[in-house]
């Protein structure tokens, strides 16, 4: 996957309703700053001008987000009813993602549950970041899951580094980047999270990448895999010795996996009820809390510009 640049944004799913593109690192989705010469929303622009929607602020509606850093799967809604639909699938945490990373060390069980809590680091300089509970300066902390799977062993520019797949169970602000840290074993490339090193020593990018997406909304099924850009053939530098888990094993997991049916409280999308292949069982994600006044009005307030008036 070569650097972005306005023409060659690649999509990997397309309907009536939906886009899903695989976006690069480095890119931001969108911003009104005018040193911000390239965009998603310029790139989807370029590809389509005749889907933006002059009533939206950016011409496009980001059904969810990706750090700057992260590439892959991101799902665009095409008009104000399939925004509305994927939103709900987000409240209602049905929606399955899958990432791909490159992290530092052999992380030696081949499957965990990570169940840190995480929360805002109020620290004084370190206020863009977010931190585990217990952390000094950790305000606010959330309940927070992660299942990883180690896929591979091997060494990255002669360091040891494994690939290993990562589902969010919960949905934090940096939570894989987080987690990963908190484990000892940083992202390749995480200049925030990761190993102080100098700027010589630094990949050309964050290691991390959204591999997988299923929205399953109420009129169809949102469902992408992005290529697997951590091959040697894509990056020299990766050198894999050991084989643990056939990737695509875990991906006819994902897409067997069966979708809740959102009246009931059925199993979610690759939860651990249907967990992936690997030694033991993680614990039941937590009960799903209500939702506050202040988060429903922080969802209205994102919402009111491009999206239907949630159910109540």
């Amino acid at each position: 996957m070569e650097p972005g640049s306005v023409e060659n944004l690649c999509v990997v799913y397309r309907s009536r309703d939906f886009l899903v593109v695989n976006k690069h690192w480095d890119v931001r989705i969108d911003s009104k700053s005018w040193w911000e010469t390239l965009t998603l929303q310029k790139q989807l622009r370029h590809r389509f001008p005749e889907l933006a929607d002059p009533d939206t602020c950016y011409g496009f509606r980001f059904c969810h987000q990706l750090d700057f850093s992260t590439s892959g799967a991101l799902c665009v809604a095409l008009n104000k009813a399939a925004a509305g639909s994927a939103y709900r699938c987000f409240k209602d945490r049905r929606v399955t993602k899958a990432y791909l990373a490159l992290v530092r060390g052999h992380v030696q069980e081949s499957r965990m549950t990570i169940s840190y809590a995480i929360g805002k680091n109020s620290t004084e300089g370190r206020t863009h970041t977010m931190c585990i509970e217990g952390t000094q300066g950790c305000e606010n902390p959330k309940p927070s899951l992660t299942e990883l799977v180690v896929l591979e062993h091997g060494l990255y520019a002669g360091d040891p580094v494994s690939k290993v797949l990562l589902q969010p169970l919960t949905g934090r602000t940096h939570q894989l980047r987080v987690h990963c840290s908190t484990l000892g074993h940083p992202i390749v490339g995480d200049q925030t999270y990761g190993q102080a090193s100098s700027q010589e020593d630094q990949p050309f990018r964050m290691m991390l990448h959204a591999f997988y997406l299923r929205i399953p909304t109420c009129t169809e099924c949102v469902e992408a895999c992005t290529p697997d850009p951590f091959v040697p053939t894509l990056d020299a530098c990766w050198s894999p010795h050991t084989l643990v888990q056939p990737l695509d094993e875990l991906v006819q997991v994902l897409r067997a996996a069966p979708d809740p049916d959102p009246t009931e409280g059925g199993p979610r999308p690759c939860s651990p009820s249907t967990p992936l292949p690997g030694p033991g069982r993680p614990p039941p994600p937590p009960a799903k809390l209500p939702e506050t006044e202040a988060q429903r009005a922080s969802c209205l307030k994102w919402l009111s510009e491009w999206t239907l008036e949630p159910d109540n």
